[in-house]
């Protein structure tokens, strides 16, 4: 198993378990540990992972919950709390541990989020911001390639601390914007003003824009998400091909979620024709007698791409509940994780290993169904 897959599969395994974690250390034991172990240290050995190590400046006995060492180095403190707890009140906490070693990497978590800190203004003095905050519960690629620098394997301390300031900064700037564009403030609207009355602006003007460039921001990125619609639906009808696994991946420039699989594989358009064989069919039959149980027959649908076979709810290609790649060698089902952010691919050997799917199935085709009665009742 991959870096990846082992984060994958921890987010999965707080979604299903965090209401009933109750304390602290049911937290450490259930969602951070497995997290270090996935970062390619052994949480048994006193070299590398250190528990309540002592971080006292105050002679109160202060000890940080982990922290983790390589080449006989303290790298990164792990400042733990209750997976229900708001990290909000504890940064502080932290700092004064942080005060007392020698890493340049801190780290504020309650298992589902994770901040990651440094010392970038002024050394051995932890920043007040966080320039990596994760949440498990909503992991992207992106995040889990940051998580992945603090691997045993990939740790590079210049490298991080090279792109942690870069870091800092977006999150600082991702949050003004959201700020200015759930309500506009008064410096942000004045550029505006300014912009378009030759650099001048009056409180009644800032006052008078503030709506509208409130509407306007909601209108340019409505249309963003239009335009990224309308090229999916452009693509939807284009025969793929896989490409050869054995050389190098090229992503296309209008590439959609459609001819990308969930290893990344992206699929060129060869305008080849698609063939559904015997054995697609075989296999949807297999998943309809499955999941109509809960749902209507006449809404199961499937839909032939050149890469995959899409069988999903009133239109396979937006609301699927699996897709099936056969290859000659191999056969593989997909199905979708996280709402649609992520997928897991399953290895069958024979068609008939499809039923010991079932509850995956189920609940795969219950939230297609969901997202499609959703989508109805907004027409």
């Amino acid at each position: 198993m991959d870096f990846k897959d082992n984060i994958l599969q921890i987010a999965e395994r707080i979604e299903k378990q965090k209401d009933a974690i109750q304390t602290e250390e049911a937290t450490k034991n259930a969602f951070i540990m497995p997290m270090i172990a996935a970062l390619g240290y052994d949480i048994f050995n006193p070299f590398e992972v250190v528990p309540e190590m002592d971080c006292d400046l105050t002679r109160r006995g202060d000890k940080i919950d982990y922290a983790i060492k390589k080449d006989d180095k303290t790298i990164l403190l792990i400042e733990c709390k209750h997976c229900k707890q708001n990290l909000n009140l504890h940064n502080t906490q932290l700092a004064k541990y942080y005060a007392a070693s020698n890493a340049r990497f801190g780290v504020l978590t309650n298992g589902i989020e994770y901040r990651f800190y440094a010392d970038l203004d002024k050394t051995n003095i932890m920043d007040e911001k966080p320039f990596l905050v994760v949440n498990m519960l909503d992991l992207s690629d992106a995040d889990i390639e940051q998580i992945k620098k603090f691997h045993k394997s990939y740790y590079n301390e210049s490298e991080i601390l090279s792109t942690a300031q870069e870091l800092q900064i977006s999150i600082q700037i991702k949050e003004l914007l959201l700020k200015n564009f759930q309500s506009p403030g008064e410096e942000f609207t004045r550029y505006f003003v300014r912009c378009l009355n030759d650099w001048k602006s009056t409180p009644k003007q800032i006052e008078q824009y503030r709506p509208i460039v409130k509407k306007t921001i909601a209108a340019v990125i409505n249309d963003i998400i239009a335009d990224r619609l309308n090229v999916a639906i452009k693509n939807e009808g284009k025969t793929i091909e896989p490409t050869n696994s054995d050389t190098e991946t090229v992503i296309p420039e209008n590439a959609s979620n459609d001819n990308i699989l969930p290893d990344g594989v992206v699929f060129m358009d060869k305008g080849k024709d698609i063939t559904t064989t015997r054995e697609e069919i075989d296999a949807y039959n297999i998943i309809s007698s499955i999941v109509r149980k809960q749902i209507s027959t006449d809404l199961i649908v499937y839909k032939d791409f050149k890469s995959y076979f899409a069988i999903g709810i009133g239109n396979a290609s937006y609301w699927w509940g699996c897709r099936l790649a056969f290859g000659s060698r191999k056969k593989n089902l997909y199905l979708p994780t996280k709402g649609y952010k992520s997928q897991e691919r399953i290895e069958l050997k024979t068609l008939d290993d499809i039923f010991k799917y079932t509850d995956q199935l189920e609940q795969a085709f219950e939230m297609a169904q969901n997202s499609y009665e959703n989508y109805k009742s907004k027409q």
